[in-house]
């Protein structure tokens, strides 16, 4: 398969593998269902894309992830490969376009969220397409004993009955033992190769500091390790109050969350990734799907709330395979903050319940309305409007999406999109017609060409303004009643939130909740929460095999380069150095010797630490040279 390294050098500009890959796709390529368990950083999207564009056929790709189904599309266009996500931000005249688009066009990759797959849209479409891999990403997602549990995943395994000759290729970063056999059951793959390469980063310092003073320990560790970073802590206001603390003592620092406007959001994220800013502070969203090699320092200013979350951020560091840190700085008040933070997480059967007929109120649904559509939101407003907690209604929401009743996107963004609804030779009708939209319509077509007949494209509004030397509202309001006309499908830019009813609203005292579950997923969490704190407790262990064995990799000895191998190497090398001065002591207490005939008597196996030891003795007059440079004790 000779062919499999001109498409890597042709779209991805490598001349091999990195380990694991090759045979991960040789078992695709042989149709063969493959768990693939890679970490953070190891190259999970080639072993999907790569087969299918050896293969006639459409990759279906389901991520719970708009952000990082959004980033793919878009490198994946770039390299004149075309691909589609479909997911809550559209309408539905734009998913029917786009799925007609997979059985008709040209397209290679379908990116879909979970929710997407137990459509009847869909389902009836997709016996249409000609499908050639079916791909899971994030597949821990599948299992209730993961840490990012998501009951939309259990419909994948229906998939597979209308198109049962499709294999599966199912890909996470961080899964346990528990949580694999779980992906292999509930995805029903067959006979499926199972492919792990160790989670270990072995130029990944993993690091520990319990101190009094968290931003005094932070500005001083930014100033002896040089180079990109990452501090993340727990919220919104704490990313500005650090990033202006870190910028006042001589750090060049910015911070970054997912309530900042989208062009806010992108011109920070692009001067970190450009190394215009050093130092990014942010909540623990930032980072994922963002491509930077070169980070040197990852940095937890507060607890994680499991050990998966923070391998997969600490892993954002040294994708280089160069040197690189991940430390937490902490306080004792920080384990009683994670506690409160894990128990807020967990609400009651009663508040998801209030929280649930809040929404329907909120957006004046009707039971039995509101499935499938997606809604602004934004959770101080309602909090506000319902007298909730702001925190209490957001893990309410969380544990209501958990269960299969919500979708939350956050740092949602959706660009402007623009589709004609006519052909040709109407739209030229209507050209004549009504003149005053004329210039409109040719630049349309002139910046985003003839596809715009067949498929939404993305389009900027400002865009087109400069081009017609005009404003953006009136190109805004222009497109409007291009749309009021029938003449364009336009569904403008949303930067808000999205809230989505997976299915039609219920009555309160219906919904669908499994207490059983829920009361499993508090127990797991708790067990979780107490894994990090055993975590950042144990200094005895070093912190690689610590975290090795989390993820059931036990015969991992040392890393030597955390802060546990680190001060064990201190006191080993302590104790070597007391043992060559009690040594010294114990031969010279009645003779003097030159430092060669020291030496053939001791025979140390660390010369020049050795040697160090007698210089040290020397310079605190406890030997001494006479004039024939005999050494004697004084």
């Amino acid at each position: 398969m000779e062919e499999k390294y001109t498409i890597l050098k042709k779209y991805w500009g490598f001349e091999s593998f990195r380990p694991v890959q090759e045979q991960i796709i040789d078992a695709v390529c042989e149709n063969q269902d493959v768990l693939a368990l890679l970490p953070t950083g190891g190259g999970k999207s080639i072993c999907f894309q790569l087969p299918t564009l050896l293969t006639d056929g459409l990759c279906i790709v389901v991520t719970p992830l708009i952000a990082l189904m959004y980033d793919q599309v878009e490198q994946l266009k770039k390299k004149g490969i075309k691909a589609i996500a479909i997911n809550s931000s559209l309408t539905k005249r734009e998913i029917d376009i786009g799925l007609d688009n997979c059985i008709y066009g040209d397209v290679k990759f379908l990116y879909l969220s979970p929710e997407r797959l137990k459509t009847d849209l869909f389902r009836e479409r997709l016996t249409k397409m000609n499908v050639s891999l079916l791909a899971i990403d994030e597949a821990h997602c599948i299992s209730q004993w993961g840490y990012d549990f998501r009951p939309s995943y259990l419909d994948i395994s229906e998939i597979r009955s209308l198109i049962p000759k499709v294999n599966i290729i199912a890909l996470t970063a961080t899964a346990t033992s528990k949580v694999k056999v779980d992906i292999e059951e509930k995805l029903h793959l067959k006979e499926a190769k199972v492919f792990k390469r160790s989670f270990a980063r072995t130029n990944l310092s993993y690091s520990v500091r319990l101190v009094d003073d968290k931003e005094k320990k932070l500005i001083e560790v930014l100033k002896s390790v040089p180079g990109s970073t990452i501090v993340y802590v727990n919220t919104r206001k704490a990313t500005k109050e650090i990033a202006t603390l870190l910028y006042r003592n001589g750090v060049s620092a910015d911070f970054y969350h997912g309530g900042l406007p989208h062009d806010e959001r992108t011109s920070k994220q692009q001067k970190w990734i450009g190394d215009q800013t050093r130092v990014i502070v942010a909540t623990n969203a930032f980072g994922m799907g963002i491509d930077k090699p070169n980070v040197r320092l990852v940095i937890h200013m507060s607890l994680p709330q499991d050990l998966e979350s923070y391998y997969q951020e600490a892993g954002r560091a040294g994708r280089d395979e160069r040197k690189a840190y991940a430390l937490i700085i902490h306080n004792q008040a920080d384990i009683e903050e994670l506690m409160q933070r894990v128990r807020i997480q967990h609400p009651s059967l009663d508040l998801m319940k209030r929280v649930y007929q809040g929404l329907a109120n909120y957006y004046k649904l009707a039971i039995g309305s509101g499935g499938e559509n997606s809604y602004d939101f934004d959770i101080h407003t309602f909090a506000e409007k319902f007298n909730f907690n702001n925190l209490e209604a957001y893990y309410a929401i969380k544990k209501l999406e958990e269960e299969g009743l919500l979708q939350l996107n956050e740092s949602f963004y959706a660009p402007s999109r623009l589709f004609f609804t006519v052909d040709n030779k109407v739209l030229y009708e209507f050209q004549i017609a009504n003149a005053v939209f004329d210039p409109l319509v040719k630049a349309i077509l002139r910046l985003y060409g003839g596809e715009v007949f067949s498929q939404h494209l993305n389009i900027s509004e400002r865009q087109i303004a400069d081009y017609l030397e005009t404003t953006e509202s009136k190109i805004k309001a222009a497109l409007v009643k291009l749309n009021e006309l029938s003449i364009v499908d336009y569904d403008s830019k949303k930067d808000q939130p999205q809230l989505l009813f997976v299915n039609q609203r219920y009555g309160v005292d219906e919904l669908p909740i499994d207490k059983v579950r829920v009361g499993e997923r508090k127990s797991n969490a708790s067990g979780k929460m107490n894994e990090v704190i055993k975590y950042i407790k144990n200094s005895d262990r070093c912190r690689t095999a610590q975290l090795l064995g989390y993820f059931d990799e036990r015969d991992f000895d040392k890393c030597g380069i955390c802060d546990v191998c680190v001060e064990e190497k201190k006191e080993d090398y302590n104790h070597e150095m007391q043992h060559y001065r009690e040594q010294i002591f114990a031969i010279m207490s009645e003779k003097s010797y030159v430092i060669d005939e020291l030496i053939d008597i001791i025979n140390p196996i660390h010369k020049e630490d050795f040697l160090e030891v007698v210089r040290q003795m020397v310079d605190t007059s406890e030997l001494s040279y006479d004039e024939h440079w005999m050494l004697k004790m004084n």
